[in-house]
C-alpha cells in the first residue's frame, strides 16, 4: 500500500460523526486508520538506531510507569510525517471552536507547517510523535502531554498491536474532571490499527449556564501479558 492511501483514508473519514463524539465525550475512534502491515512496520521500527529517534525514555527512571518510549527524529518515517499532516487540517475547526467557547485567544493556522513555525518560533523544535513499548505488567500513568507554551489541544494515537492476541489488558484509559464533580473515567475500546483522537488537557462542556472547562487526562492500564505497541502523534512540538 502506497502512503498516499493514508491520506485518502483519513479524507474518508466522517470528521462530523467525530466532531459529535469529541463534543459529547472528549475523544473519538477512527477504526482501521493504519493496515496490519503498516502497523507491523512501525513497531518494528523500536529496535532501530541510528537517526530515527531522538531520545528514549525508560518510564520507571521517572516514576510515570513501567515500559518505555521513544521519540522519533526529525525527519518524521514518510508514513508517520503523512499522517500527522493529513489529520490535522480536519481538527483544527474543532480545536478552533473548542478555543472560542472556552475563551482562550489563540487560534491555530489551517496547514500543520505554519503552526510548526509558530512553535519553532517561540523555541519549540523538537518532534513529538514517539513509539511506545509495553511488556508484560507495564503501564502508562495517567497524564497530559503538553511540552511548552504552544499546545494543540487534540492529538492522535494508534494502537499497532491485537488485543487478545499479541496481549491481555492494557486498555487506553482517559479521565475527565468536571469543577465540583468526581472524576470521570472511560476505557477506549481500540483493535489493531483504530487510531483513537482526544483532548490533549481541556474541552468545552456545555453546562446550564454556558460552557465551562473540563480537564483530561489519558494512561494505558496495567498489561497481563504480551507485548504492546502504540504510535502517538503529537501535533505540537517540544521545547
Amino acid at each position: 500500500m502506497t502512503d498516499r492511501s493514508v491520506e485518502k483514508r483519513v479524507a474518508a473519514v466522517d470528521w462530523a460523526a467525530a466532531a459529535a463524539d469529541l463534543d459529547a465525550q472528549g475523544w473519538t475512534v477512527l477504526p482501521k486508520l493504519l493496515r496490519d502491515e503498516e502497523c507491523d512496520g512501525i513497531a518494528g521500527l523500536y529496535g532501530h538506531g541510528g537517526e530515527t529517534f531522538r531520545s528514549r525514555v525508560v518510564m520507571a527512571r521517572h516514576g510515570f510507569g513501567q515500559g518505555e518510549y521513544r521519540y522519533f527524529a526529525y525527519p518524521l518515517p514518510k508514513l508517520i510525517q503523512d499522517l500527522r499532516t493529513a489529520v490535522y487540517p480536519h481538527l483544527v475547526p474543532i480545536a478552533n471552536t473548542w478555543h472560542a467557547r472556552m475563551g482562550m485567544p489563540v487560534r491555530f493556522p489551517g496547514d500543520h507547517a505554519a503552526f510548526l513555525e509558530r512553535c519553532h518560533q517561540a523555541g519549540q523544535k523538537r518532534p513529538t510523535p514517539l513509539l511506545l513499548q509495553y511488556g508484560s505488567g507495564d503501564y502508562n500513568c495517567l497524564h497530559q502531554d503538553l511540552y511548552g507554551e504552544h499546545v494543540f489541544p487534540l492529538q492522535l494515537v494508534v494502537l499497532l498491536s491485537q488485543p487478545g492476541a499479541d496481549f491481555e489488558g492494557g486498555e487506553l484509559v482517559l479521565t475527565e474532571q468536571r469543577p465540583r464533580m468526581q472524576t470521570r473515567p472511560a476505557v477506549v475500546p481500540l483493535n489493531k490499527g483504530d487510531a483513537a483522537i482526544f483532548a490533549v488537557n481541556s474541552r468545552p462542556h456545555k453546562g446550564t449556564r454556558g460552557d465551562y472547562r473540563v480537564a483530561l487526562r489519558h494512561g494505558v492500564s496495567k498489561l497481563r501479558q504480551g507485548h504492546r505497541h502504540t504510535l502517538g502523534v503529537i501535533f505540537h512540538d517540544a521545547t
